[in-house]
């Protein structure tokens, strides 16, 4: 029984022992560490730009407009129905686009009042200007701006040339109806307008002649 009890608590000694060594017990495995997921590249590549068709600048045009408005009233500084016709037509003719430019786009209105010879030029002169004014009022109830409009009066001193022939022998009723065109107001008009009409195309350069070969 000695001996039995011996190999009991020798065999229990060397598995206490065992037990009491440091890494000798097996440890469970632990799991292998998960890489952690990439993180998505940015995408820094800018977006196509479409490119921008740069539009043709306009093509304007000088334009200078003149009109005469003829047989005032003698010793009046009055429009005749006929004058008002005529400047309506030329004005209208000027705001209205055409096959060649667009409405114009008025800068400047010079209106220049005239007389025949008959009196004085003191009083032709005052009467000149008189009738440059009514035309500018008219002007501006049609609706051009006062601030573009500038007149002046002239007098005797720019006649028509035809009424060169009107000889101061004849009688007064008579000389009053020959001189009739100088009893006027003259109407110039400057501006611009965009020009209307297709561009010409671009020429073609010239095709090069080919080198003439020199003579053996």
């Amino acid at each position: 029984m000695n001996s039995v009890l011996r190999k009991i608590f020798t065999i229990a000694g060397i598995a206490a022992a065992v037990a009491l060594v440091p890494g000798c017990a097996t440890e469970p495995e632990k799991p292998a560490p998960v890489a952690p997921a990439p993180k998505p590249i940015a995408d820094t590549a800018k977006p196509v730009e479409k490119p921008v068709e740069k539009k043709a600048k306009p093509e304007f045009l000088n334009v200078e407009e003149k009109i005469e408005l003829q047989g005032m009233p003698f010793a009046k500084a009055e429009m005749t129905p006929d004058n008002r016709k005529e400047l309506d037509e030329f004005m209208g003719a000027l705001r209205k686009a055409t096959k060649a430019r667009a409405a114009v786009q008025i800068s400047a209105v010079v209106v220049t009042g005239h007389t025949d010879r008959i009196g004085s030029l003191k009083y032709n002169m005052g009467l000149s200007e008189r009738r440059a004014v009514v035309v500018k009022d008219y002007l501006v109830s049609q609706g051009v701006d006062q601030k573009v409009i500038f007149w002046e009066g002239k007098a005797f001193k720019q006649p028509i040339p035809v009424t060169k022939f009107c000889d101061n022998k004849m009688k007064r009723k008579q000389l009053i109806e020959c001189l009739a065109p100088n009893r006027r107001v003259t109407v110039e008009v400057v501006g611009r307008a965009e020009s209307l009409a297709a561009p010409k195309p671009a020429a073609k350069p010239a095709a090069k002649k080919p080198a003439s070969k020199p003579a053996k």
